[in-house]
């Protein structure tokens, strides 16, 4: 597929790379990152550490949970918005995830391990179209080994039935200041007249292992019947172009560490660490996660969309009242509506 050999080309993943293959274990309307301490986001399914709740912040309250990661070192939460069908009789229900794959790729470019604490976005939860995804993202929809569409949008749902898996993918930042931990892609549109580093990144950072999401849906059960044209199918967030990741980085620091000593010589390297070998799996049993704080926020589609709905709606009443109190507060109100 000649989409996903140049993604891939450009990913580096023909070069020093590791993977972290993580079950999902709930679905939830929260976001640390972005609404941190409320139950008002549309939906995510996470993977990783089952620590993870609306007021995670740090690697050590992950650490202290049960991973769903293969790697008995890695307990970083992972989520993405949750990708739901539409049944016949008007239902919507999380697609089944064949496979949630975490590459660390590009390893022998970076300087830094990836810091404890450090958290990370990308991509656009308000997107609408394909100009609204952010180039550097590397966002993508696209069937498993089947033949390319000429004529999709990189980020578009496909326009007819997959075979096999539908698959998406997503790039993370590779530049991370290790002591602020803002982050930013590597690339030479950092460059000036008088400022070139090597390693390409915004002047303080330096290069660190660039993560990326590879997940794979199976629509074969849900969907025999396939599609031609739109598929039955939205995220939370919206269409398909409204994509996104979080990541929070849970590695144990030793094997945050070793993670480095992949090279330019050897394509893939397990990363070893104080838990066990790479391929030991999940110290507590994958199926073992669950729901750190099951009595608050809500699993299901409708009900969170139903949440959100009111949370935007209770924003733009601020906005109205704040109106004749001062143009700070409004823009402020306003902020927050867009994180939703």
């Amino acid at each position: 597929m000649k989409l996903v050999a140049l993604f891939l080309a450009g990913a580096g993943v023909t070069s020093a790379y590791t993977i972290a293959v993580a079950e999902p274990f709930m679905e939830k309307n929260i976001d640390p990152i972005v609404i941190p301490g409320k139950y008002v986001s549309h939906l995510h399914t996470f993977f990783g550490s089952d620590a993870v709740t609306a007021n995670t912040t740090t690697s050590k309250e992950l650490q202290a949970g049960c991973s769903s990661a293969d790697n008995p070192n890695d307990y970083s939460s992972y989520w993405v918005p949750t990708l739901v069908w539409k049944n016949d009789d008007g239902r919507q229900s999380p697609v089944p995830i064949s496979r949630f794959s975490a590459y660390y790729v590009d390893i022998e470019h970076a300087e830094v391990a990836i810091p404890q604490d450090y958290r990370g976005v990308v991509g656009n939860a308000s997107g609408n179209t394909q100009a609204d995804v952010p180039a550097l993202a590397g966002h993508s929809w696209f069937c498993e080994d089947c033949p390319e569409d000429p004529g999709k949008q990189p980020a578009e749902f496909p326009r007819k039935t997959c075979s096999t898996h539908l698959q998406t993918i997503l790039l993370f930042h590779d530049c991370v200041n290790p002591e602020t931990l803002e982050s930013d892609y590597s690339g030479t549109h950092h460059w000036t007249d008088d400022f070139k580093p090597a390693n390409r990144c915004p002047q303080g950072m330096k290069r660190m292992p660039r993560l990326r999401f590879s997940i794979r849906y199976d629509l074969r059960e849900v969907l025999p019947g396939g599609w031609e044209g739109t598929p039955p199918l939205e995220l939370a967030c919206g269409n398909s172009f409204c994509f996104h990741g979080d990541f929070i980085n849970g590695w144990l620091p030793e094997a945050a560490e070793n993670m480095l000593l992949a090279n330019d010589k050897r394509e893939f390297a397990p990363v070893d660490g104080p838990a066990g070998p790479a391929n030991a799996g999940s110290v507590c049993g994958a199926e073992n996660a669950e729901d750190a704080d099951p009595e608050n926020g809500t699993n299901d589609y409708l009900d969170s969309q139903r949440i959100l709905k009111e949370a935007v709606s209770v924003n733009q009443g601020t906005v109205m009242n704040a109106s004749n109190g001062g143009s700070g507060r409004k823009r402020r109100a306003r902020r927050a509506n867009v994180q939703y």
